[in-house]
């Protein structure tokens, strides 16, 4: 299937498709003149890939679990897990700092509601 094609079937601009493809997330195949040919499931592969990109998951970590992925689910076999969990593990990191910043915060702004 030519990029078009697929643009229109996944709804995905080709500029990105070819984005996901330097990424290593899509492949395809050059043929006469250099135009790209993907394989027939490269829409399942598009749908997995932004159903992971939904999840908030960086294409560098989309890479490593794309492997990973079956049917069209998409449903994440164990070998995902690992890297899940350490973005996950990020992610909750993250909010217990901006907790923290968010008490220091309404400290302070509690402070100046006090003053005259």
């Amino acid at each position: 299937m030519k990029i078009g094609e697929l643009s229109r079937e996944t709804g995905v601009n080709p500029r990105l498709l070819r984005y996901y493809e330097e990424q290593g997330l899509l492949v395809s195949r050059r043929v006469g003149r250099g135009h790209r040919r993907y394989a027939d499931d490269a829409p399942m592969v598009v749908a997995h890939i932004r159903a992971l990109l939904a999840a908030g998951l960086p294409t560098s970590v989309i890479r490593e679990v794309l492997p990973c992925v079956e049917g069209p689910g998409p449903a994440l076999e164990h070998c995902a897990g690992p890297a899940l969990r350490e973005r996950l593990d990020g992610i909750d990191d993250k909010i217990a700092t901006l907790r923290t910043a968010r008490t220091a915060l309404a400290g302070l702004l509690a402070t100046t509601e006090r003053s005259p």
